[in-house]
């Protein structure tokens, strides 16, 4: 009897969370991405949007299968109970998935910004070579 309720419940909190972290994310993080990737905001935004795929991939590979797993709730409280533990692991989920990517992206994009601020011979390019005016 609270079962399917549960499950719906715990489909449209977690997907809801979901959406909202990375839509956060991919709003907040386009500055980052850009300081990261020496402003192309060309590859700021393209690397963005597959982070935010990325992030609904895993996210929602996570979240359908472990519908599976727990005892089915008998009474309100069992509801409470099933529902918290779900979710709340799906929140742990959403943060580990942020601090992979913000640590993958602060990796990666300090090497791409160095490459991309220097030519073919290891000259500095850009806003920071000499006589060149900050944008």
């Amino acid at each position: 009897m609270y079962l399917v309720p549960a499950y719906i419940a715990y489909l449209l909190i977690s997907v809801g969370l979901t959406i909202w972290v990375a839509r956060t994310l991919s709003k907040n993080g386009i500055v980052f991405l850009k300081e990261c990737f020496g402003h192309d905001d060309m590859l700021a935004r393209s690397t963005n949007h597959l982070l935010v795929v990325g992030f609904y991939l895993v996210n929602l590979g996570w979240i359908l299968p472990t519908l599976r797993f727990g005892d089915a709730p008998e009474s309100v409280a069992g509801t409470i109970r099933f529902l918290s533990s779900k979710i709340g692991l799906v929140v742990v989920v959403l943060g580990i998935m942020h601090f992979f990517n913000m640590n993958a992206v602060a990796k990666f994009g300090r090497k791409v910004g160095e490459w991309l601020r220097e030519d073919s011979y290891g000259n500095p390019v850009g806003p920071q070579a000499p006589g060149v005016a900050l944008r």
